[in-house]
């Protein structure tokens, strides 16, 4: 087990991320899928190194990394269980909270990881993984600290919402990927007069309606603005960058930027791309690790060359940096505290041996995903998606702030207030007012 190696980068870090980049760090799927033998809930009693984790895109290079564990340490196995994205989060709650949890805590900081800490659920890592920690860019890694200390380390690739775009329905339509909110709204009107959906979103699940206030709060009023929601300051919420935001999402969906059925789309089967890949639908604000999902899903297509990419538009007057990004600085390992001893150093030698080394990147570059590691520039230029992975990439290091994904940033009980009031805003039943004073009310 302890033959695995390291990037060649991570005792020298041969690329330093900018100190400006600012994460934002509060201080916070249908039937499992077995990867390498079932995690069950109690199984920490007999000592169990168990490991719960997502299916999709990133489910593969999971499998490969405890498959290399297992071979060389056949004494103390893991057993993993995989789960669709929002059966799971329900899942890992009630384990964590009734101390069922897996050895490993699949999760995305923030104000779940806030819980789990104040509840006393999970390990202090410090000094623990120091191997792991020098492989990771620094900024990503300080999104798993809770008042300065580290519960939670990065496990996966580093996630910025872009916007893709059909590039055959652009030059059909003869125009271009919007740059600024009114050609936006130009592009909208285009698009719709030819019957093309101009924005896919996964209505159903709610959660991708996040990208779109999060975006258009950045771009008006800058970090500062969730920054304080994050802080649980009085009021937060009235900032006029948050109402500016909702109005312009309801003016989207008036000009019929989302199409007419939008609400029965569903994220986990990725129906939200599908519309685009099967050219229904011109454009789709989401995460990078949908990259990879269309290459899988819709070769052909991704072949000739019709996915394209691009920043979210910036905003006229806006005081927010408009190379901001949003999304998830990357995913994470925690390590719980009701796991046996025997399994928590299990856990700790998996991740500073395992956990984003040189074969877990090489296979995240593989599946045409961004690996949240300083020094991949080499590796991605020599991968078949340099052009996706480098654009991604390079937003991530240069970006003055990356925001985590509002629901995961608040705390879970804001969270879900949060989703269900903005679902109230794309189907228009409630106003920006409203909105306001309903997520004022949830400031503790």
């Amino acid at each position: 087990m302890r033959n695995a190696k390291n990037l060649p980068s991570s005792s020298s870090r041969k690329f330093s991320t900018p100190r400006r980049l600012l994460v934002s760090a509060a201080m916070i799927a249908p039937l499992a899928l077995a990867a390498c033998g079932g995690a069950q809930p109690g199984g920490e009693a007999n000592g169990e190194f168990s490991a719960w984790a997502l299916t999709g895109t990133q489910q593969n290079a999971f499998k490969d990394s405890f498959a290399q564990w297992n071979e060389r340490n056949q004494e103390q196995p893991i057993a993993a269980d995989f789960f669709a994205n929002d059966a799971y989060k329900e899942k890992v709650r009630t384990a964590v909270g009734a101390g069922n949890a897996p050895t490993l805590i699949f999760n995305w900081s923030g104000g779940t990881l806030a819980d789990y800490v104040a509840n006393g659920n999970v390990v202090d890592l410090t000094g623990k993984v120091d191997a792991l920690e020098e492989r990771a860019i620094e900024a990503i890694e300080k999104t798993g600290e809770v008042d300065g200390v580290q519960y939670a380390v990065p496990n996966n690739s580093t996630q910025p919402v872009v916007l893709y775009t059909n590039k055959k329905l652009f030059e059909q339509v003869g125009v271009e990927a919007p740059a600024t909110w009114q050609e936006t709204l130009d592009v909208v009107k285009a698009f719709k007069a030819e019957g093309i959906i101009p924005f896919a979103v996964a209505g159903q699940s709610q959660w991708p309606y996040l990208m779109w206030i999060a975006y258009l709060t950045d771009r008006i009023g800058g970090p500062e603005v969730f920054q304080a929601i994050q802080n649980n300051e009085p009021n937060a919420w009235s900032h006029p960058a948050v109402t500016e935001a909702l109005t312009k999402i309801q003016e989207l969906v008036e000009a019929g930027g989302f199409g007419d059925s939008y609400g029965s789309v569903v994220a986990d089967a990725n129906a939200d791309a599908a519309l685009v890949h099967t050219d229904k639908a011109a454009m789709l604000l989401q995460g990078s690790w949908l990259y990879a999902g269309f290459k899988a899903d819709a070769p052909q297509w991704y072949e000739e060359e019709n996915l394209g990419f691009a920043p979210f538009p910036t905003i006229d007057g806006g005081k927010g940096d408009p190379s901001n990004i949003v999304g998830n600085p990357a995913n994470f390992w925690s390590v719980s505290a009701d796991a046996s001893e025997e399994a928590q150093q299990a856990a700790f030698e998996y991740l500073n041996d395992y956990t984003l080394n040189e074969e877990s990147v090489k296979s995240f570059i593989g599946l045409g995903l961004v690996p949240s590691v300083d020094g991949a520039e080499e590796a991605i230029a020599a991968s078949e998606d340099a052009g996706f992975l480098g654009y991604a990439y390079q937003s991530v290091q240069s970006a003055p702030n990356f925001q985590l994904s509002w629901d995961q940033a608040l705390a879970p009980d804001q969270a879900q207030v949060l989703l269900t009031n903005l679902s109230q805003i794309f189907q228009g039943s409630i106003t920006p007012e409203q909105f306001v004073e309903a997520m004022n009310a949830t400031i503790k």
